[in-house]
């Protein structure tokens, strides 16, 4: 049954609706962790990006300057939506308290979060925005390659892409991972017959592990084989502000349940594609 005004209403008041479902999937997604948010209310965002910058020289003293322009384009990004619909008791739906509401929400955007990853390191079919899987490796304006080799043996790997990056003019602020081949990272020790490990805890987060300096994130949604480095000014992450929890209680009438339905928009834009670095085994 369509959603309609007498049979759908908000579960939760709109100012809330950014505390229990935005900013919990913001805090969530890897996606959103390891790149720049920018929140919008039109329709798409556009990105600037220079292709070719303008030309310094030397001159002599009082001599004319030559000037030179700098080559501008632009990469647009439209937010795609991206719904939850989980299922509760009506006693739940009904109750006002701020908990309730708290546990609907975290459930919706433990889902949400899901998708956006799954989107953000994958090349899913329309409508889904288009991810990291979906830049090309080969050919113009791709991404930059390092191979680890045959296996996760050393990180050798990850200070060469640190210097592929930097050669680009950014730093690398993430390392992500897919959590089997974290837990191989992670094994790795210092030395041959040392049971000390390789990869040391973040400071101020001991569960945390990083790589030359930089936090290592997991998700399930990276393949296997494969580590990217993320500089955060160069990956964007754009979401729609109009986010939207609504109720229809007339779906589950016979069991006296409420479906709740939680939707938002969102994408991402990748303006440098070789400032992302694309770590992974094999040839």
């Amino acid at each position: 049954m369509a959603l309609t005004t007498v049979t759908g209403a908000a579960i939760l008041r709109p100012e809330l609706v950014d505390e229990l479902l935005v900013q919990p999937v913001l805090a969530q997604s890897v996606a959103a962790q390891v790149s720049r948010i920018v929140q919008i209310e039109s329709k798409s965002f556009r990105i600037p990006r220079i292709t070719a910058d303008a030309t310094a020289q030397w001159v002599a003293e009082g001599a004319e300057i030559t000037p030179s322009d700098a080559a501008f384009a632009e990469t647009t990004v439209t937010p795609a939506k991206v719904a939850g619909l989980t299922v509760v008791t009506r006693e739940l739906a009904d109750d006002s308290s701020p908990e309730a509401a708290r546990v609907v929400g975290e459930s919706l955007a433990r889902d949400i979060s899901r998708q956006i990853d799954a989107a953000y390191f994958g090349n899913l079919s329309a409508p889904a925005p288009a991810g990291l899987g979906s830049l090309a490796t080969t050919g113009a304006n791709t991404v930059t390659v390092v191979s680890a080799g045959t296996s996760w043996t050393s990180v050798d790997a990850f200070l060469e892409a640190r210097f592929k990056a930097a050669d680009l003019g950014t730093e690398i602020g993430a390392w992500c991972a897919n959590p089997a081949d974290a837990l191989l990272l992670s094994k790795i020790k210092q030395s041959s017959g040392s049971q000390q490990n390789l990869l040391s805890p973040d400071p101020t987060s001991p569960a945390t592990r990083v790589i030359d300096g930089t936090v290592l994130l997991t998700s399930p949604s990276v393949p296997t084989g494969i580590v990217w480095g993320i500089p955060a000014d160069r990956s964007v992450f754009v979401i729609r502000t109009d986010a939207e929890i609504l109720t229809d209680r007339s779906v589950f009438f016979t069991s006296d349940r409420v479906a709740v339905r939680a939707v938002t928009r969102a994408a991402f834009g990748f303006p440098h594609p070789a400032a992302l670095v694309r770590i992974r085994m094999g040839a």
